[in-house]
């Protein structure tokens, strides 16, 4: 059995949050920069519901100053298994 890391999607949405009010930025910010029609997927990245794309995920940690894996938390205690 292989054991994979499982990603904490609130703790990484609080993440998100905290790292946009850090910088100075609004969800309105947010979604000017991405061209996203409403603020819906950000609120929803902010509150863990949904995790933003790998693109979109690049884009934050470069307007955030940061790298990906500063943005993403790996929630260690649980863990997938799968069959080798």
């Amino acid at each position: 059995m292989i054991s994979l890391p499982a990603i904490d999607m609130a703790a990484t949405g609080k993440n998100i949050a905290k790292m946009r009010q850090n910088a100075g930025l609004t969800v309105k910010d947010l979604q000017i920069f991405f061209g996203f029609a409403t603020p819906q997927a950000i609120y929803k990245w902010q509150h863990g519901t949904a995790m933003p794309t790998i693109d979109n995920l690049v884009a934050l940690a470069m307007i955030f100053g940061v790298t990906m894996d500063d943005i993403i938390v790996v929630d260690t205690d649980v863990r997938a298994q799968i069959s080798a």
